[in-house]
């Protein structure tokens, strides 16, 4: 860092102290299950005081930052705290990553603190990588479920969730079986669940108004590149590039490229330039790849569900032709390596995976899809209109990553509902 800005060097350590602190706090709130505004209980609003003490150490200069920054643009966050654009962009992009919204938006500052809180802490973003692939993760989640006790079936396509007298009463498969239940789960988004899976006439005529007008349109994309070998960045040397190479690989040079990326998309454009965020598994795990050969996966942004002309049966092609083109820019020499490539178009993502819209978040986490209001005002404790049918997926608070925290806050609800608390 100091390279580049020797002022930039300094300010560092306080700028990560501000927001590892502010993530502390905040992180309190995401285990949390928001209030009931309606029917308020003393019970549901005990655990709040420990998040109010959180937010009382804070001391008045943290807690007035944080109050004043949420609603920010990230881009005027990264100006408050460094001068090289560089640097600036690196810590935006985590503001706006999975949002359709650019650095200048309102309120991508508050998505830059959630994903902190969310993730240790850092302003700047850390990497974890799951030895095996995240396939390794979901079978260990899997086992554990069935140690204790869980059936657990794949393969098994939900047609519809059963409603009788205004209560779930299980689910109908694929060809017909019903497996019967006390509660009903569903992680899916809100409109494959409740536009798919139950019939509409099980909500009222405005709550089905805003399920449909709760926005989910996806902006991302998802190439995965099989390599000969181990890609040359121009900007690190021999001894350097192993251990830089390990952790994530942010390709956007500046705030305004970042923004100009998201210029292309909200036009409904696939970015010429698109904002990348890539990792290569394969130098810690050697797992996934032969010896000398390597995987890259690359999380790119700004890519719409809807585009303004053509459809996702050619964008694939020219998503691809975009990563590699910016990749090449970077690593020169890169395209020759790519012995094999796999397009997830935000339209795959809704047709393989179940995303409606395409959206990896089930919804936009704007301001006004947070906490409280996700995925609706009202439906912010994970317990829908009908009686026994719960909402746990990334849709809902605390928001999606891989976290499991929509999960356990859900599992905590249905639990008490079902011992009658």
């Amino acid at each position: 860092m100091r390279r580049f800005s020797a002022k930039d060097a300094e300010r560092w350590p306080e700028f990560d102290a501000s927001s590892r602190r502010i993530a502390a706090a905040l992180s309190e709130v995401l285990a949390l299950t928001p209030p009931d505004l309606d029917r308020p209980r003393a019970r549901d609003l005990v655990p709040f005081f420990g998040v109010g003490w959180a937010l009382r150490r804070l001391g008045r200069k943290d807690g007035q930052n944080l109050l004043r920054w949420g609603p920010m643009p990230v881009a005027d966050f990264v100006a408050e705290w460094f001068e090289t654009d560089l640097l600036r962009a690196v810590i935006a992009a985590r503001g706006i990553q999975g949002v359709l919204a650019g650095p200048w938006s309102a309120g991508t500052t508050a998505n830059l603190l959630l994903q902190a809180a969310a993730s240790g802490g850092s302003g700047a973003g850390s990497t974890v990588l799951v030895r095996g692939g995240l396939g390794a993760l979901t079978q260990a989640l899997a086992g554990a479920a069935r140690r204790l006790g869980a059936d657990v079936r794949t393969g098994a396509s939900v047609e519809r969730i059963e409603v009788k007298d205004g209560r779930a009463t299980g689910v109908v498969l694929a060809g017909g079986d019903i497996v019967e239940a006390r509660a009903v789960a569903s992680s899916a988004d809100l409109h494959r669940t409740f536009l798919g899976l139950v019939d509409p006439a099980a909500l009222d005529p405005d709550e089905l108004w805003r399920v449909r007008n709760f926005r989910l349109q996806g902006m991302a994309s998802k190439v995965n590149l099989a390599l000969s070998a181990l890609p040359a960045f121009a900007a690190l040397t021999d001894e350097d590039s192993l251990a830089a190479l390990q952790g994530r690989i942010h390709i956007g040079p500046g705030v305004d490229a970042l923004e100009r990326a998201f210029d292309d998309a909200k036009y409904g454009g696939v970015s010429k330039q698109p904002y990348l965020e890539a990792t290569i598994p394969t130098l810690t795990d050697l797992t996934l790849a032969p010896p000398g050969r390597h995987v890259m996966s690359v999380y790119v942004q700004y890519t719409p569900y809807r585009l303004k002309s053509g459809d996702w049966a050619t964008g694939a092609n020219q998503v691809a032709e975009a990563v590699l083109g910016t990749l090449e820019e970077y690593a020169p020499g890169i395209r020759a390596l790519v012995l094999g490539r796999q397009v997830l178009t935000p339209k795959d993502l809704e047709t393989t995976y179940g995303l409606t819209g395409g959206h990896p978040s089930h919804g936009e986490p704007s301001l006004d899809q947070l906490f409280l209001s996700r995925p609706l005002l009202g439906w912010g404790r994970y317990r829908t209109p009908v009686n026994g049918l719960y909402l746990c997926g990334a849709g809902t608070h605390p928001g999606g990553g891989v976290t499991g925290g929509p999960g356990a806050n859900a599992a905590r609800e249905i639990v008490k509902d079902l011992r009658g608390a």
